[in-house]
């Protein structure tokens, strides 16, 4: 078995739906991207990401997927100008052998991370997708089995202007039986622990989280993790700059709430750095940003230092949620799974068989491969690029 075609799709769904909620002072590019001022980052308007589909002389394909939040077609210009040469005619099987060659060949060039890596990533997602199928079993299976069926689940953002939409938000989530909620925060110490205080003293039974989105200095961390205690917060998520490990290291020295830090960062050379060094409680590779083969080891690396795995999974869609529930099951360290809402709909949108999460807890596909069924008329017709086989 050879692979014989590699088919980029880089997506760009507008469903309405604007990730984290409305804000204020949104001014949207022709492209639909805007700057987030709270959070200094460029998001988009529309769910964009990147789908890779490998076909192999037996028939078999397999789909891939890596985080492409903002601009799809650059990760997707990398395997079409870079990568397919090299995979065509490949045993799709040599999963760790191609992650390796594809990461080699840009080494000396200084890529290390970012987009480069990215595409290996919808590679190798891929591959396994392959690989599962060629056996007849789910990936988890391959990864050495699943320590549970179910994937406990927190809830992602409460995406309202304010206060008392928020509360109301987390009253919908409490009787849907979800009890772990992150919110995603970073205004300004004063105003996170006013919105954490009246949430928890309105609803004491929910365990909510706390993401930063590197918003403060190791000193104000400190201080915030300080005011947070208080209200029994099971982590604090990006305090600092993803870049300073002394400073998480800093932080995570001298807070009482577990910190947990690694959606930027993307493969294992980066994550030893900050376990080396103990720059964090928590880590959270997001498997659309590592890859399946990377994660595994993170994770094994992980558990040396015994430090817990709480997969990032922000607007990945159907492919990347499916590669992270069979990573998740297959971990010993594993601890808890981001959901996503406002993206789960438009992810199960794009398949012929839906993803679930109910009651605080995913369920672990069952079929062949990742278990999922691509709607390819549907990548299609999202899809930017409505050409471009190889």
């Amino acid at each position: 078995m050879e692979i014989t075609n590699v088919e980029v799709f880089p997506l760009k769904v507008d469903k309405g739906v604007v990730y984290l909620g409305e804000s204020s002072g949104l001014h949207y590019s022709k492209n639909n991207y805007y700057l987030r001022p709270e959070y200094r980052s460029f998001y988009s308007k529309s769910l964009e990401t990147l789908l890779v589909k490998i076909s192999t002389s037996s028939g078999i394909e397999g789909w891939g997927e890596c985080l492409a939040p903002v601009a799809p077609e650059v990760a997707g210009t990398v395997i079409e100008s870079l990568f397919s040469s090299y995979l065509l005619g490949k045993d799709p099987k040599r999963i760790d052998v191609i992650w390796n060659k594809l990461y080699d060949s840009m080494r000396e060039r200084g890529y290390f991370s970012g987009f480069m890596v990215d595409a290996i990533t919808a590679i190798d997602i891929a591959l396994w997708d392959i690989l599962g199928k060629v056996h007849n079993v789910p990936v988890y299976q391959l990864l050495g089995g699943n320590y549970i069926d179910k994937i406990p689940a927190y809830v992602s953002g409460l995406p309202k202007q304010t206060i008392e939409e928020k509360k109301v938000l987390a009253n919908d989530w409490r009787e849907k039986q979800f009890q772990n909620i992150k919110l995603h925060l970073g205004y300004g110490l004063e105003e996170d622990v006013r919105i954490i205080s009246q949430l928890k003293n309105n609803y004491s039974d929910i365990n909510f989280m706390v993401d930063a989105h590197w918003h403060y200095s190791p000193k104000e961390a400190v201080i915030l993790s300080e005011k947070l205690s208080e209200y029994d917060v099971k982590f604090i998520e990006a305090p600092v700059l993803a870049e300073d490990i002394d400073g998480n290291h800093f932080v995570r020295e001298n807070s009482r709430i577990p910190i947990a830090l690694g959606e930027a960062i993307r493969t294992r050379y980066q994550f030893k750095e900050r376990l080396v060094k103990h720059a964090t409680d928590i880590l959270q590779p997001d498997i659309g940003r590592v890859g399946i083969t990377e994660a595994k080891k993170i994770a094994n690396m992980a558990e040396a230092f015994n430090v817990p795995i709480a997969p990032h999974l922000s607007v990945g869609l159907g492919v990347c949620i499916a590669a992270t529930l069979h990573v998740s099951a297959s971990i010993n360290n594993f601890y808890m799974l981001e959901y996503q809402p406002t993206v789960f709909p438009v992810a199960n949108d794009l398949l012929a068989n839906n993803l679930v999460c109910e009651k605080g807890f995913y369920h672990l596909p069952e079929d062949s491969g990742l278990g999922i069924a691509i709607d390819e008329e549907k990548v299609r017709y999202y899809s930017i690029r409505k050409e471009g086989q190889f």
